[in-house]
């Protein structure tokens, strides 16, 4: 699914339990195929549109503008107004990079209703204007307008960003919440299923190290005992079993882990 979403240029809807590894997906991407820093986009229930794609300061541009009339200096040019912009995650990822980047649009079902509905045209297009720079004369059509990379600048010719190439789109969700049937089918899905008990031990072997797994056994098969009742995520496993090979007091340590252990919903 990931290479066909690649091929198609789609957005790619990635659902799981909390742990199972969906945003990591999209740094896992990144890295392998060389395409920079993920741009990642969290999600609330205040998100909107517009706060993907641009950030505009009236305030601050007011407040410069006054502070130059009181110091009597010369007007400045309308491309000033390029110091109180600033793209968002999204209007970032649909600049005209050699290469797409990847954006990670995280727990999109925590967004208000209407958030899935008014990306579909931005994902048809792969463009959007900035409404407060193409009303600017054509003598400023240039404007210089940080981006989300640490604050890095490009020219934005009048107000218009278009991608050359169409961003990795990761969106994750917790399987919470149902989404319209146009979204749905703008992108494409995959349903990432939690560890089985082998990848369970590659994952500890992986970040504590090959014994972790022989020396906390029990606290694993706990762990997917409960896992098949109650909600569990694998990161709660990964620190009950650091603080099982660390401690020098067992039964102090084994009731931390317990607690690391609770179930996060549900029984068990």
């Amino acid at each position: 699914m990931v290479n066909a979403a690649l091929c198609l240029r789609r957005p790619l809807l990635v659902t799981g339990r909390p742990g199972t590894g969906k945003s990591t997906l999209a740094y896992l991407i990144a890295e392998e195929l060389k395409l920079g820093p993920v741009l990642r986009w969290p999600i609330t229930s205040r998100t909107t549109l517009k706060d993907g794609l641009y950030r505009y300061d009236p305030i601050g541009r007011l407040r410069d503008e006054n502070l130059r009339k009181a110091r009597k200096q010369s007007a400045t040019s309308d491309r000033d107004i390029g110091k109180h912009l600033r793209l968002g995650p999204l209007g970032t990822a649909l600049l005209p990079f050699a290469r797409p980047r990847v954006l990670l649009i995280d727990e999109i079902d925590k967004s208000d209703v209407d958030l899935p509905n008014d990306l579909l045209n931005v994902f048809e297009e792969g463009e959007f204007e900035i409404e407060e720079l193409s009303r600017l004369s054509q003598d400023d059509e240039h404007v210089p307008v940080r981006t989300d990379d640490d604050g890095e600048s490009v020219d934005i010719r009048r107000g218009r960003v278009r991608c050359r190439a169409f961003p990795f789109v990761v969106l994750t969700s917790n399987g919470e919440r149902d989404f319209p049937t146009a979204f749905l089918r703008r992108c494409l899905r995959l349903d990432l299923e939690p560890p089985e008990p082998d990848q369970i031990d590659a994952i500890i072997a992986a970040h504590l190290g090959p014994e972790a797994t022989a020396v906390a056994r029990q606290h694993i098969e706990d762990f997917l005992a409960k896992r098949d009742q109650a909600e569990l995520t694998t990161d709660q496993l990964l620190n009950a079993v650091y603080i099982a090979m660390s401690g020098n007091d067992v039964e102090s340590m084994d009731n931390v882990v317990q607690a690391l252990l609770k179930p996060l919903s549900g029984t068990g």
